[in-house]
């Protein structure tokens, strides 16, 4: 965790309510570092039904090949997060450790291991001892509280600078019901999932399948519209878990994706994840600004979203961003490599409200004085018109600064 809070930071943070059928709880197990909270449980009540998505790294960490495994079942039980190492290139000592973790934590829950879920964030490479928490996790099952999410926010950050916390409340039927969610990530990011832990829970009483499809689509223009720095991480992991408590209390059971009494709530959980998504971007390693890159007028939305990547990922585009220097011809790179149909003669990019070119020349009216003027918020909008058709996409970054290389470079140190 970094000495200096983001600059991006929120100035405050929503007031976390239990979720019902929901417990948790957090330790001090001394993975990597001393005197910090590093373990986290959720404890759910029986009948929870769970959602998730995944790295689509190559190179999965072992908690997500477990989690993979055991999500075919749809029930949860227990969630056991740790940071300070990820397990990721672990090898057979990988798979050991979740094997060990998993019966731990069954056992603690009193449930068939199937029903468990574990992440692991932090150093790649490194082996996990499993008996270096496994014994704590039968006492964080029985003393697990439903109030602690921003405690849960807080056990799992490694770079973070601040602890990511989201919260909603819905209606589904006449019955309202809760989101709450938490996220860890700083670096590693990019749309994959990022190296990036996300977690979100609620009593709302939807079943596995429906949960899955709402979650699937739900990432693609939240946590798969950020990055930071456009390296996939091996551990990405999102879950969504339901407990339907809230059936008790009158809200309908929901079977089918395309129920109408589902709008609300679906509205809600995307607004949730791209809060929390872009909490993630908002904490980038060193960043000091956010940027929010659109694209108009591509082929296609899948077009307009490599141009988008292209330009957001571009380290020049970035340090330009971050020295509050409005070179836009970093962005005509960065649109011209990313493969996509382009027609220079037709580019107009624009910082904020001033167009600095159009119809691939710079504008006339163009302001060097207003567009650096601009350039010195903290918030700064990028815009693209490629001229071809009607596709549209829109990612969130951050600048690059000095800070990311000294976080970067002495990072197991």
């Amino acid at each position: 965790m970094s000495a200096t809070v983001s600059p991006l930071a929120p100035k405050k943070y929503p007031k976390m309510p239990a979720v019902e059928g929901v417990r948790i709880a957090t330790a001090e197990a001394g993975i990597k570092y001393k005197n910090r909270t590093d373990l986290l449980a959720m404890v759910f009540d029986e009948g929870t039904t769970a959602a998730g998505v995944f790295t689509r790294s190559k190179c999965p960490s072992a908690p997500v090949d477990f989690c993979r495994h055991n999500l075919a079942g749809g029930k949860a039980r227990m969630l056991v997060v740790n940071s300070g190492n990820a397990n990721a290139f672990t090898g057979k000592k990988g798979r050991e450790t979740t094997r060990m973790t998993g019966e731990a934590a069954a056992k603690a829950a009193g449930c068939p291991a199937g029903e468990v879920f574990l992440a692991s964030t932090g150093v790649i490479g490194e082996p996990l001892d499993a008996g270096r928490f496994s014994h704590l996790l039968a006492n964080m099952a029985k003393e697990a509280k439903p109030e602690r999410w921003s405690d849960a926010a807080k056990a799992i950050m490694t770079t973070d600078t601040f602890p990511k916390v989201a919260t909603a409340t819905v209606k589904i039927g006449e019955t309202e019901v809760t989101l709450n969610g938490i996220a860890k990530g700083a670096g590693m990011i990019a749309p994959d999932m990022a190296t990036m832990l996300s977690f979100v829970a609620t009593d709302a009483p939807i079943d596995a399948p429906v949960l899955q499809a709402l979650l699937s689509k739900g990432v693609g223009p939240t946590f798969n519209a950020v990055t930071v720095d456009s390296d996939t991480s091996t551990s990405d992991t999102l879950m969504l878990f339901a407990t339907g408590a809230a059936e008790k209390r009158g809200a309908p059971r929901i079977a089918d994706v395309a129920d109408p009494r589902l709008a609300q709530f679906k509205r809600a959980l995307n607004r949730l994840l791209k809060q929390l998504a872009l909490q993630v971007v908002r904490d980038g390693e060193g960043a000091r600004k956010q940027v929010e890159v659109t694209v108009t007028g591509a082929k296609s939305a899948r077009s307009a979203k490599r141009i988008a990547l292209s330009i957001a990922n571009s380290p020049l585009v970035k340090t330009a961003v971050a020295g509050e220097d409005a070179n836009w011809g970093r962005v005509v790179m960065a649109v011209g490599k990313a493969g996509e149909p382009a027609d220079r003669d037709r580019l107009a990019i624009w910082f904020g409200d001033n167009r600095l070119a159009f119809e691939g020349e710079r504008d006339p009216n163009y302001s060097e004085t207003k567009t650096s003027a601009y350039m010195k918020r903290d918030e700064i909008a990028i815009r693209v018109d490629i001229g071809l058709g009607r596709g549209k996409a829109t990612v969130w970054t951050c600048d690059l600064t000095k800070e990311y290389v000294a976080i970067n470079g002495d990072y197991r140190s």
